[in-house]
């Protein structure tokens, strides 16, 4: 029992374990889903959305929302002071993350409004814990993420409008909404951690010049670039707009993060993640606008986000935290850094599936299973700080 306390005892635990373990399993259920299809086989999935709409679904608003869950009930009590959630309500709350990834596997036997209440309860719990925890030291830039999480909730409650016939082109616009606001939150969040970690590496090995330089009018302008794609797909705004709106965050993401040293990391792997996480993630959004303006194939752009930008963050911001919230040392284990590099040759393969229609099948699960390995290896190696005893550290967790 004392164990079990503990491992709902911080968000980080239960929630970047989970998201690890279900990115493991359901790219596994959609590997196999594909290997039958590709050999000429038929097979029915239990949820009632197409399998490709259930992948596309549960990697959003299942994976995404794991990572996100576990991010902010870790990092907003760091960032206000407030008191941290109990684990009755990290257990309560991680139980129902799980019960909308149930009601969706079982969707074909569930009337769609269960399963939408099912699967749209999660983010509001969690946002009204936030927001009181923003709310013990109150800050405009923080309050952003109110707005953030709305927009992504918004988004799955369209995906749910459509499936139960109450909204039309609700999918379609409701997945792509939901990606591109956990890409814009990256943005927002990458575009602190990153150039703010570097620098206190740099300082630490009495680097006193040639520090990463963060301006805030970039900044300002990469951000809100980012946030007109979610309020686009939720306006309806035409492709043009949304093409331009996509391009420029995407150039100004990488402006951004040629400014922040990336070079001087190459020797931690902690470290250059970030930085290629976030180049990814910027990436994704220059391919995106071009494909809006028929550059490019959008389901390349799509990935790009969603492996390379949304994947590799979530990997390298999870497992920094669960390190250094558990008091070990900020050095990635070596499974763990090899995951790194995993993730961007799993970006490499689906886009020669997405740009290579005859290479589509060999290359979509090659990338699943460098996607496998990867997450694999994360468990593997943080199982122990993530279900033992914060060790004694003297270096803060934050640095």
């Amino acid at each position: 029992m004392p164990t079990l306390k503990r491992f709902f005892s911080d968000g980080y635990r239960v929630f970047f374990l989970a998201a690890a373990l279900f990115a493991v399993l359901s790219i596994a259920v959609w590997e196999g889903w594909l290997v039958i299809q590709a050999m000429g086989g038929m097979v029915d999935l239990p949820p009632r959305p197409a399998p490709h709409l259930w992948h596309a679904h549960e990697m959003i608003f299942g994976f995404g929302a794991a990572a996100v869950g576990g991010f902010f009930l870790t990092a907003v009590p760091n960032w206000t002071g407030a008191k941290a959630a109990p684990h009755v309500f990290i257990a309560v709350v991680a139980g129902l993350w799980l019960l909308g990834r149930l009601a969706l596997w079982y969707s074909s036997v569930l009337p769609p409004v269960v399963v939408a209440v099912a699967d749209l309860a999660f983010v509001p719990v969690l946002m009204l814990k936030v927001l009181v925890q923003l709310l013990h030291k109150p800050k405009p830039q923080q309050m952003v993420f109110m707005v953030i999480l709305s927009l992504y909730w918004a988004a799955n409650l369209m995906v749910h409008l459509e499936w139960g016939e109450l909204l039309q082109d609700g999918v379609w616009a409701g997945l792509r909404m939901g990606l591109v606001t956990l890409c814009a939150m990256i943005m927002v969040l990458g575009g602190r951690v990153t150039p703010g970690f570097t620098r206190n590496a740099m300082v630490r090995a009495g680097r006193e010049h040639g520090l990463p330089h963060n301006p805030a009018p970039l900044a300002a302008f990469a951000i809100a670039a980012a946030l007109t794609q979610p309020a686009g797909y939720l306006l309806g705004l035409p492709d043009g707009i949304m093409g331009a709106t996509a391009i420029a965050a995407g150039i100004a993401g990488l402006a951004r993060v040629a400014l922040w040293r990336g070079l001087w990391t190459w020797k931690q792997p902690i470290l250059w993640v970030l930085h290629l996480g976030y180049a990814l993630n910027a990436a994704g959004f220059l391919a995106l606008g071009l494909a809006d303006i028929g550059i490019g194939t959008e389901v390349a752009a799509l990935h790009i986000l969603g492996i390379g930008g949304v994947g590799t963050m979530t990997y390298a911001v999870m497992s920094r935290a669960i390190l250094g919230h558990s008091g070990r040392a900020l050095v990635a284990p070596r499974g763990v850094a090899v995951g790194y590099a995993l993730i961007p040759l799993a970006v490499l393969a689906r886009i020669i599936g997405s740009v290579l229609p005859a290479l589509y099948y060999p290359a979509v699960l090659t990338a699943g299973a460098l996607w496998i390995i990867a997450f694999a290896l994360f468990a593997a190696c943080l199982w122990g700080p993530i279900w033992g005893p914060r060790a004694n550290r003297t270096e803060k967790a934050t640095q």
